[in-house]
């Protein structure tokens, strides 16, 4: 379809996953398509999240294993660690040195117009980009992820700290470091600093760890991490940051004060619909994510408006990004195809061990259905588990709705526990019967295995 400079048939504003891949596949479906990111094109995930960090946490539990050598099989040299190395791969394969011009290119191959700017609805159809005003015919999607959640303390602003960003891209480590929160993200880069040698101190709000996962993955996630020397604090939040010397000093809600070269601040992230501009189309102005029916169109004002990922609130995972993309394709042309159903929402938190997690945890299960079974095994009583031994920490927990007789949650704790997830993702989506789940075959010794060993244990 024909455009002038400044009309499109679709506007997307944030290239993260899902924008991207919005954008790619709508221009390739024949509609004339703007993308418009201030930042990488690829978002948060390929530069500062998910693939950086993985290659970090490949390099840590690597360190692991070596140390597990003298208990299962033998002797080895002194293992150093380099963290030299680590960076030097996130710059060449991971990021490209923080160069999205292969991204950019794969866009554009696909047919899309790119504007490096800042794009903000300013109405009905209209979007402005740094002052440029341009129209959408047909759809506008946003996409534009989430911030750093930098939380009111007292004096933080007078230290400099890092975040992600900060971290991923270090090319030295510090000798110590206290970290602000205790969810995903700061679990998994706090083990890669302590493993790397850095004198960690994990400072938690909330009554444990990964507080949003099942208590048990917590407690044995901070039993761990402390075996691996570790400092943990949990139920005490921070009330004042201060420069100490060269480093810093955070005075926690209980009086204790905890010291280090660097302060990382890793509480969370936030999305800010008006910011995109969401409340001239009817979102309230102090929504804190962007209000979505089933096909991702936004609610409550014009129409004519998508949005996908983090903003969403549906889930900061790159997966709900992509899942979504998806479905706005198919809504936009027109297609058939199923509605969005968060039900079997799988998420990974990559610790050693790895906590894989699936649909809800048994309070919340507790909160939504009247009658709940859970079966829980710990990973070290199946077969596997017993072989596997030195790193053998974990669990599988199952969560059922015992009145239809379906699992609608599970854990799934120890090494690869995120692979082992993947089975109970399919069984909670498609609501396989627990029956059919436990006259089935389990491959042995195998870690999922255990599934069904906590499927017999439900009560």
């Amino acid at each position: 379809m024909s455009t002038d400079n400044q009309t499109f048939d679709v506007i997307v504003i944030g290239l993260g996953p899902g924008g991207e891949d919005a954008a790619g596949r709508l221009a390739e479906a024949g509609l004339s398509v703007l993308g418009v990111d201030h930042r990488l094109v690829g978002g948060e995930c390929p530069y500062w999240g998910c693939v950086p960090s993985k290659m970090m946490i490949r390099a840590a539990d690597s360190l692991a294993e070596a140390g597990r050598v003298p208990a299962l099989s033998g002797t080895v040299g002194d293992v150093t660690p380099d963290w030299s190395i680590v960076a030097r791969r996130v710059r060449d394969e991971a990021t490209d040195d923080w160069n999205d011009q292969v991204a950019v290119d794969r866009l554009t191959g696909k047919g899309v117009t790119f504007v490096r700017g800042t794009g903000k609805i300013s109405g009905p159809g209209q979007v402005d980009i740094d002052g440029t005003a341009y129209v959408a015919r047909r759809a506008i999607v946003v996409n534009t992820g989430t911030a750093p959640a930098i939380p009111p303390i007292d004096g933080l602003s007078s230290v400099p700290y890092w975040t992600n960003h900060e971290l991923i891209e270090a090319k030295e480590l510090p000798a110590s470091v206290v970290l602000l929160g205790g969810g995903a993200i700061g679990c998994e880069l706090s083990q890669v600093m302590a493993r790397f040698g850095v004198d960690v101190t994990v400072v938690e709000a909330a009554p444990r760890l990964v507080a949003v996962e099942e208590p048990e993955a917590g407690d044995i996630l901070k039993e761990v991490f402390e075996a691996g020397g570790l400092t943990v604090h949990v139920g005490v939040g921070a009330d004042r940051v201060e420069p100490d010397g060269d480093g810093v000093a955070v005075t926690l809600a209980d009086g204790t004060v905890v010291r280090a070269d660097q302060l990382v601040v890793a509480t969370g992230r936030r999305a800010d619909p008006a910011a995109v501009g969401l409340d001239t189309v009817g979102v309230a102005k102090d929504a804190r994510s962007a209000p979505v029916d089933d096909r991702c169109r936004v609610t409550g004002g014009t129409e004519g408006v998508w949005a996908i990922g983090d903003i969403t609130g549906k889930g900061a995972f790159t997966h709900v990004s992509m899942y979504q993309a998806a479905i706005v394709v198919r809504d936009i042309l027109g297609e058939e195809g199923p509605a969005a159903d968060y039900d079997a929402l799988p998420r990974v938190t990559f610790t050693d061990p790895e906590v894989g997690a699936v649909g809800l945890t048994e309070k919340q299960a507790r909160e939504r259905y009247d009658h709940v079974q859970v079966g829980l095994t710990p990973l070290g009583e199946t077969t596997r588990g017993w072989i596997h031994a030195q790193g053998n920490e974990g669990f599988i927990k199952v969560v059922a709705d015992a009145d239809r007789g379906v699992l609608v949650g599970a854990t799934t704790m120890g090494p690869s526990g995120g692979e082992m997830m993947g089975a109970l993702a399919v069984a909670i989506h498609a609501e396989v019967p627990i029956a059919t789940l436990t006259s089935m075959i389990y491959a042995y010794p195998t870690f999922h295995r255990g599934i069904e060993d906590a499927l017999h244990r439900l009560a």
